[in-house]
């Protein structure tokens, strides 16, 4: 796991990864679930797969649950640096994902610490610039880490860097209330009894928020479909993933974006 990607790339040519993803590129599977080295996947999975028209770097998207449902975010890790450019392909793959997942029009927004113009950084006020004048996009402006939650967007644009930690703090999160919660309904007689009758509603919330569900980040952009799990995913966090691979397999997802670039990118 600690391996650099061009290692992986360079050195491994029979390692499992590369050839799955061959499978992939040779027709044999229709897509690769790997819970592998994150670098090495993208790595691999750009020079074995390629990249779709007009598409300069894959993005990894996965669904965030928001008091609305669910919003769309990325990128999640595998682009650290973004240029504005790379931010405005991210909406608009983002967008086509969202509709084959089944919303109609989905409303973009860039994350950012205001909602003001002038608020941000360069990278992100010139993307700003650029979805304002996209055509065929819902473009509704910058949104913060709360608006996020409230479900104020369907899709979430940021770099790598923001959105992997926003990710990995979400799940902290959701797991540490869940544990906290536990806790406070064990601590004495009527706690207990209060927790037995609120423990089937608490059962199912921590159901619908643990990380294991929504486990599963799509590489948006590649000429075929790879999904991303955690590398400790159990096996309810593994069936997630393999249930998002199938989603984008009915889909046809990278077709799908194939034919939309032409009209959304410039």
């Amino acid at each position: 796991m600690d391996e650099r990607p061009s290692q992986a790339l360079r050195g491994k040519p029979d390692s499992s990864m590369r050839i799955a993803l061959e499978l992939v590129r040779d027709g044999k599977a229709q897509a690769c679930v790997s819970a592998g080295n994150t670098g090495a996947l993208m790595a691999l999975s750009r020079f074995v797969l390629k990249t779709l028209p007009g598409i300069d770097r894959p993005a990894m998207v996965a669904a965030i649950p928001t008091q609305a449902g669910y919003c769309q975010l990325l990128d999640l890790g595998a682009n650290v640096d973004c240029s504005a450019e790379n931010l405005y392909q991210f909406a608009v793959m983002g967008s086509v994902a969202a509709q084959a997942l089944g919303i109609h029009r989905p409303r973009v927004a860039l994350l950012n610490i205001g909602t003001e113009d002038i608020k941000g950084n360069q990278q992100v006020k010139l993307a700003a610039t650029l979805l304002q004048n996209a055509r065929g996009l819902n473009y509704v402006g910058f949104v913060e880490g709360d608006g996020l939650y409230r479900g104020e967007a369907d899709v979430v644009v940021c770099d790598g860097f923001v959105g992997n930690i926003l990710l990995k703090s979400s799940e902290g999160l959701a797991t540490m209330i869940g544990e906290r919660i536990e806790k406070l309904f064990k601590g004495g007689a009527l706690s207990r009894v209060a927790g037995a009758m609120a423990m089937p509603l608490l059962k199912r919330l921590q159901a619908d928020l643990a990380p294991a569900r929504h486990n599963g980040a799509s590489f948006l952009g590649l000429q075929g479909i790879v999904i991303k799990s955690h590398g400790s995913a159990g096996v309810q966090g593994f069936q997630s993933a393999i249930q998002r691979a199938l989603i984008e397999i009915q889909e046809n997802l990278p077709q799908r974006l194939h034919g939309r670039l032409e009209d959304l990118l410039p």
